[in-house]
């Protein structure tokens, strides 16, 4: 599951096309099932890595997220075919484990019977990770083996094994017992599903429904990450193409939503219908730090694949040239599902044909719906019409093309989001325009069966009543492009700010935990079964006792630290990293107090009363060195104003770092920390390249890219603005920042690092100048572009709320 082991694997995990053919010629020829065939239609699938990692899940974390998968259900539709159990929940990395070991019924008290049932209920099923052997080394334990993955079908109805070699190998000798005990077990579960994740299997082969593709594992920014610039993180995730002869029967690992989750959307719309293997959509992580706005497009998109999939199973790879890359058609003979890309920085218009090229037949009239990355009903069209359709740049766009009528609600006249359509409840509907603008809408469906209509909370039944209605978008119209070129950076000497502005950017960055910063980006959530698995999460021990999160210095709790991550014994810090703290703004402070954990191994690499050194300054710009004695209990004497502070050398486990004025402790609302970024005075800046533009037009989604085209070595070029007299940071950067990792450290790339701004409001009209700083003499002329763009189009929406009769 980790890098490691990921790595050790490598070799083992990518099986041969000649391998996957041998297994398929002595599958027909002993007549094995496994599980699924090429035609079967995908199963919607969430598995717990990165939720927990090795050392298990647990009834109760499990209890919890099943209750958010069943709000989805209950809220918006939404049916999730499996829940895995990822590894530690029988077994776990290089040990096989037992139902009846006291390990296992530490987590699990009741067995897999409350999970279950619970499951059950809400129409899931249950599956988990292990290794294909465990078979020990006598009869006895062969039989238990044996019997124990039965019973888990027997009784509980598992619908999918995920079998590792992280686990551990399966013995040659071992293998008849593997195909015995798959063989016993689909006797209870004909349809399970076993995934080969980098086994090598040879007799058994057959018995396993897929093979790893590329052996690739889809954590953002850990395991796969941007080869290019681009305006969000998931662009490696995007460019990733198609299984060798679009095979289903693969695994692909799913898409990750636990890092970096801008443009998650995107990724799963490729993932379920471009690729739509036998598990899809399959998601895994945390997928409960979306934002609370975020969680009806995930059940959409598990709506719309559950009312397509049994027609899916057949794709057609679309011409390249007039489509793009991997571009597909997927359905029957009346309708087709199309995935569509744009890997590119600028806006690209695809003609799609309506017609025998994309796999209808036989017709006079298609429709043209485009569910994502919004719906919108594009006509109806005589087949044969050439129809142009844009996608935004790193975007992916998915539409419908059919020659019958659609059986859901439909808006025509404006772009719209079906937010719920559940029988019994109210049809919630968001239509979409641009500020300042109009348009005549439509409501499509039988209005005889529905009762009664809203828009922003006014009665306004005129949308059931008349043929179409006027709807004003608020605002002033946009007269540029929300995404936009705005400059190329040219070549200059160092600046004499140039410390100031890379402390810009350390300051307005951090090193915490990935799973913490996709946290903030979402904010708070006001739906309290997210909430209680994002509980569940970031409060069990493990998360807890690593130090991911700097908030733990400001806790009031000594039981919590915040320290540098090490994987393998390597540190993943810039130059030894540097700790820094920032109060948020500028305050009167008597003293600072760095406490420590009580024992000397924490307060490496200091030695007790010894003299240590610290810098605080106000501004970036100046800065006061203070000289402090290291002890368990640092204090630092102010007697001023300040901001920030930088230490160079500094303990290794600090527990909490306090304030004090007048006697009284300080509030540490908005303090900040981090601990990995360099000291300055070890990166001197050797290169400059610097460009300025005036802001304007800036929506509510507007951010800047600045994209460094070409090798600049790992961190090897950062970036900062002057705006207004101020230094302003980058608090995002693709590839991610260097975090304290809860799975595997941030990915080290050495190209192509583009840095993310927001944009506010009160920049416009003001000259906003660009500078990248290179820390590296290699970097030779890269080509810098400064783009104003948006995550998504900054529509202005009527929420409509439909009432059934």
């Amino acid at each position: 599951m980790n890098s490691i082991s990921l790595r050790y694997f490598k070799i083992k995990s990518i099986l041969s096309v000649a391998a996957i053919a041998f297994a398929f010629t002595v599958n027909a020829q002993t007549k094995v099932f496994p599980g699924a065939n090429e035609r079967t239609p995908s199963r919607s699938q969430f598995f717990t890595w990165i939720n927990n990692l090795n050392e298990g899940a647990t009834e109760k974390q499990t209890t919890i997220n099943l209750n958010f998968f069943n709000w989805l259900k209950q809220r918006y539709g939404m049916s999730l075919d499996i829940y895995a159990f990822d590894a530690g929940a029988i077994d776990g990395a290089k040990f096989y484990g037992s139902i009846n070991s006291s390990r296992f019924q530490k987590q699990f008290s009741n067995g897999f019977d409350v999970n279950y049932k619970q499951a059950k209920a809400m129409g899931t099923r249950l599956g988990v990770w292990g290794g294909p052997d465990g078979f020990g080394n006598t009869p006895e334990e062969e039989k238990a083996r044996i019997n124990q993955m039965v019973k888990l079908c027997k009784d509980y109805e598992f619908a999918l094994f995920k079998f590792d070699a992280v686990c551990g190998p399966l013995r040659p000798e071992k293998e008849d017992a593997f195909i015995t005990m798959m063989t016993q077990c689909r006797q209870y579960s004909p349809d399970l599903i076993l995934l080969n994740h980098r086994l090598g299997l040879n007799k058994g082969l057959p018995y396993a429904t897929t093979f790893l593709w590329g052996g690739q594992e889809t954590y953002i920014d850990a395991h796969i990450f941007n080869t290019v610039t681009a305006p969000h993180h998931r662009q490696g995730s995007l460019s990733r193409g198609l299984p060798p002869e679009m095979k289903r029967l693969t695994e692909d690992h799913g898409v990750c939503i636990s890092s970096c989750l801008d443009n998650w959307d995107d990724d799963l719309i490729l993932q379920a219908f471009n690729r739509n293997l036998i598990l899809a959509p399959e998601i895994y992580g945390n997928p409960w730090l979306l934002r609370d706005n975020e969680f009806y497009k995930l059940a959409k998109i598990f709506n719309w694949h559950k009312q397509y999939r049994d027609i899916m199973v057949e794709g057609l790879l679309l011409p390249e040239k007039q489509y793009g890359s991997y571009a597909m058609s997927r359905g029957n003979e009346k309708a087709r599902i199309i995935t569509l890309r744009n890997l590119s920085w600028s806006p690209i218009m695809y003609s799609v044909s309506l017609d025998g090229s994309i796999g209808l037949k036989n017709t006079k009239k298609v429709q043209l719906k485009m569910l994502h990355p919004y719906e919108n009903v594009l006509g109806n069209y005589e087949s044969g019409t050439v129809v142009p359709v844009t996608v935004a740049p790193f975007r992916t766009c998915l539409l419908v093309a059919t020659t019958e009528n659609f059986t859901e609600p439909l808006i025509k006249g404006t772009p719209y989001e079906i937010v719920t359509n559940v029988p019994n409840q109210p049809l919630e509907i968001k239509l979409l325009g641009m500020p300042g603008t109009k348009a005549t809408v439509e409501f499509v469906p039988d209005k005889k069966a529905y009762e009664s209509c809203t828009i922003d909370g006014v009665v306004s039944n005129e949308l059931l009543q008349k043929k179409a209605i006027d709807i004003h978008f608020e605002g002033t119209p946009l007269t540029q492009p929300t995404h936009r070129k705005l400059l190329t950076l040219q070549n200059t000497s160092v600046p004499a700010d140039a410390v100031s502005l890379y402390e810009a950017t350390c300051y307005a960055a951090d090193n915490n935990a990935m799973e913490v910063r996709s946290l903030e980006r979402s904010g708070a959530t006001k739906i309290n079964e997210v909430q209680q698995s994002r509980d569940a999460f970031f409060n069990q021990p493990a998360f807890v006792e690593k130090g991911l999160w700097d908030k733990n210095l400001f806790d009031n709790d000594e039981k919590t630290s915040f320290f540098q991550s090490k994987r393998s014994n390597k540190n993943y810090s810039i130059n030894g990293g540097c700790l820094r703290l920032d109060l948020g703004k500028i305050t009167a402070v008597d003293s600072l107090v760095i406490e420590v954990a009580h024992d000397n191994f924490s307060l490496l690499p200091l030695e007790q009363e010894e003299g240590n050194y610290v810098e605080v300054s106000k501004d970036l710009k100046n800065w006061q060195l203070l000289t402090v004695m290291s002890d368990y209990r640092i204090a630092i004497p102010i007697n001023g104003s300040m901001r920030y502070l930088r230490m160079p050398d500094f303990p290794s486990n600090i527990t909490e770092i306090r304030g004090y004025k007048s006697g009284k402790e300080l509030d540490r609302t908005s303090w900040r920390a981090s601990n990995l970024f360099a000291h300055p005075a070890k990166r001197p800046a050797r290169q400059a390249w610097e460009g300025s533009f005036t802001a304007a037009e800036i929506t509510k989604e507007s951010y800047l890219c600045v994209a460094i085209n070409g090798t600049h070595g790992v961190e090897g070029a950062y970036t900062a603005l002057r705006v207004n007299g101020n230094w302003v940071g980058a608090p995002d950067r693709a590839v991610s920042y260097p975090s304290n990792a809860w799975e595997t450290p941030a990915a080290q790339s050495n190209k192509n690092y583009t840095y993310y701004f927001p944009l506010k409001k009160e920049y416009e009209g003001k000259k906003i100048e660009v500078v990248v700083l290179g820390y590296n003499e290699e970097i030779s002329n890269p080509v810098i572009d400064v783009w104003q763009t948006v995550h998504q189009q900054p529509f202005v929406e009527k929420n409509i709320v439909i009432t059934r009769k």
